[in-house]
This record gives C-alpha cells, sequence and structure tokens, in this order.
C-alpha cells in the first residue's frame, strides 16, 4: 500500500489515506506519485496530495495528522512539542535543547523515565 496526506490550510495535514500500489503504476509498470495523486483526486475531489513512507524512506518522517509538509525540505514535520526545541535539519525531527541522560541499569529495572521540564530546560527523573 501507498500512503498519502491530505495537505489543507498553511501545508498542514489533515488526513492520511493508503491506496493500492496498483493504482501507482505507469504503463511500464512503475510506481508514480502524481498517478496517486491522480487517483486520490479524482476519489475525494481534493487535488493536494502528498506521498509519505510508512517506513520513513522519503520525506524524512511519515505524516500524520496536525504534521506540516514543508515543501523546502521536502519533508513531514511533527508539531513542535516545546518552544525550546531544536529542530535538527538532518533528521525533521524536534530534539531537546539539552540530550536526555542515560538511565542506570537499576532505573531501567524500576521502570523510571525522563520528562522534559520546559521551565527549567531539563529532564526531570520520574521514579
Amino acid at each position: 500500500m501507498a500512503n498519502f496526506a491530505k495537505i489543507g490550510l498553511n501545508n498542514k495535514v489533515i488526513e492520511v489515506l493508503s491506496v493500492h500500489n496498483n493504482e501507482l503504476l505507469d504503463s511500464n509498470g512503475v510506481e508514480q506519485e502524481f498517478n496517486g495523486i491522480d487517483f486520490l483526486t479524482k476519489l475525494t475531489g481534493w487535488s493536494i496530495w502528498v506521498q509519505t513512507s510508512y517506513n520513513n524512506n522519503f520525506r524524512k518522517n511519515y505524516a500524520s495528522i496536525g504534521y506540516i509538509y514543508d515543501e523546502d525540505r521536502d519533508a513531514f514535520i511533527a508539531p513542535k512539542p516545546y518552544a525550546s526545541w531544536i529542530l535538527n535539519e538532518t533528521t525533521c525531527r524536534w530534539e531537546a535543547p539539552v540530550a536526555r541522560p542515560e538511565l542506570t541499569e537499576e532505573q531501567t529495572d524500576n521502570n523510571n523515565y525522563y520528562v522534559w521540564n520546559e521551565t527549567n530546560l531539563n529532564w526531570d527523573l520520574v521514579e
């Protein structure tokens, strides 16, 4: 199956649909994105679709509702989780300004984890 993101105002993803791979085939049997877009446009009446990869083989991240399609980066980008986080230009994923500490074996065994504290701009251990 091929997956396509329906793009709305401000390049926001408003729906993701799957299309059978056969709908993408050209006359030489090669999958073409524009064939999927044409199929979905005829089916739904909506003309702005962008193919997304479940395995992140292209466009950096799998599209989900609320993501933004950045045409310049040709990537889907999740909403920014915190004001302090920075977009990694290589992965197009948001990263904390401070790396998350590693859990010790004991912490892992006790099901501890870290959560981001935006006020202190640091990671808090949850025990």
